[in-house]
């Protein structure tokens, strides 16, 4: 039996980022506050929490007046910079640099549409962290679209601006633009001003293709991702339609070897919220049982 991880896994250099500034402030002052998880998997916050990172929310932020407070790759709304310079809060801004072209995209897209009497459009999950921070350049106005079906809620008689969260499925979001095309071309009245903007992240649309390759060449695959991570959840799918005797974990802890007895090629890879550390320890845990 070999154990293998994939070469193509681990974070994402937004989070990469992330996680380098957190553990700079942690190393000179053992204490930082995060507003959210800064990555999307559970044992990477864990790590961090024993080096002093403590995760809030904006009502927490309210009592926090001076001190240093991290913005994770997802991003954050205008109003939490308001916010923060209202309490004298230091922010260390670790956005993601796609995630913040994406929000100045939108916020130039939205402001256009204010003047001809458009709507934004953003295809992406409802209630996560991008979206809210994305939403949040157009006053919370836009309007947010969770599958290529959900259209309803789109007036097609006024101009549409259509962006999508980065992590987002490329072929989900090719089909949503197909079918918003449909509809106008159908629908008497409606409007022909409609732009779709590429705004899903290349890293995450290209890891469906190495992913794919690595898949097929190995037959256990063990996916490494944590439970709320949205581009682990697509990516877990994507890997489930390629080899199906895949199976997601979050830790070692989780590991079913019954299911991985007679295997002779294990194949290990993850989000790109995934640490490279904790597959290390899942092949090391594999090879020692």
């Amino acid at each position: 039996m070999s154990v293998i991880i994939d070469d193509n896994a681990g974070f994402c250099f937004g989070v990469v980022k992330a996680i380098a500034a957190a553990e700079q402030q942690l190393s000179d002052t053992h204490q930082l506050y995060c507003l959210g998880d800064i990555v999307h998997n559970n044992v990477e916050v864990e790590r961090l929490s024993r080096l002093g990172l403590q995760v809030i929310d904006h009502r927490q932020m309210e009592h926090l007046e001076g001190s240093t407070v991290l913005i994770r790759a997802h991003g954050e709304p205008p109003e939490t910079y308001i916010q923060a310079e209202r309490l004298g809060i230091r922010l260390i801004d670790a956005t993601c640099p796609i995630v913040l072209a994406l929000q100045k995209k939108i916020r130039e897209g939205y402001e256009l549409m204010q003047q001809v009497n458009g709507q934004v459009v953003i295809f992406g999950k409802q209630g996560h962290a991008e979206v809210i921070g994305l939403n949040g350049q157009t006053h919370n106005s836009a309007i947010i679209v969770s599958s290529p079906d959900d259209i309803d809620a789109i007036d097609f008689t006024r101009p549409i601006r259509l962006y999508s969260q980065t992590t987002k499925s490329r072929e989900e979001y090719n089909t949503l633009i197909a079918n918003i095309e449909n509809r106008i071309a159908q629908q008497e009245g409606a409007s022909p001003d409609f732009v779709a903007h590429n705004t899903i992240c290349n890293r995450v649309s290209n890891r469906a293709t190495q992913l794919e390759t690595f898949a097929r060449n190995v037959d256990r695959l063990i996916f490494v991702s944590g439970v709320n991570s949205s581009n682990g959840h697509y990516l877990y799918e994507y890997c489930r339609k390629v080899q199906p005797e895949t199976r997601m974990i979050s830790s070692a802890d989780e590991i079913d070897h019954e299911w991985l007895r007679g295997a002779r090629r294990i194949g290990i890879t993850g989000a790109t919220s995934t640490p490279r550390w904790l597959m290390e320890q899942i092949k090391d845990k594999i090879i020692n049982h």
